[in-house]
């Protein structure tokens, strides 16, 4: 196995071990940290940990010249807040409220029951139906660009 997936696995595994920690593959914990008339703040420390981690990590990381076992860092640079990432962040945030689970921790959550399975079952099948929904609107968009650069004296006989 080469260095970057030794590096990914354990990085996978270390993240499942903080997920199952902070409790957050207890969807009961997820929801009840999202309820507003009974809230529980315990994964705010999670989230928060996260965050100041992730805040200081990023910047002493991204320092270096490059990242020790990948020829460049792999940053995204679009960052433009369109319709698809508003409507993918609600839809993420509702299916979150409503099962418990997010891709995450809905993965490493599948060894405990049928509501992880039932919810990765669901989460693939969305995401299937995304990316053909998404090829037949590209499809489409392309196919109606090709018929406006047609010249005008082709007839519709």
């Amino acid at each position: 196995m080469a260095a970057p997936q030794v590096v990914a696995l354990v990085s996978g595994a270390l993240f499942s071990v903080g997920l199952v920690l902070a409790q957050m593959t207890k969807p009961e914990r997820v929801i009840g940290f999202l309820d507003v008339a009974n809230w529980d703040p315990t994964l705010v420390f999670v989230m928060g940990g996260a965050v100041i981690v992730y805040a200081v990590l990023f910047r002493l990381i991204m320092k270096r010249p490059k990242p020790f076992v990948a020829p460049k860092f792999a940053v995204p640079t679009n960052r433009t807040i369109d319709k698809k990432l508003v409507a993918g962040s609600a839809l993420f945030g509702i299916g979150w409220g409503m099962a418990g689970f997010c891709p995450g921790p809905g993965l490493v959550s599948l060894a405990s029951g049928m509501s992880a399975l039932t919810f990765v079952i669901a989460m693939l099948s969305g995401m299937f139906l995304h990316t053909n929904f998404q090829q037949w609107l590209d499809r489409r968009a392309s196919s109606s660009e090709g018929s406006e650069a047609l010249p005008a004296t082709v007839s519709s006989k």
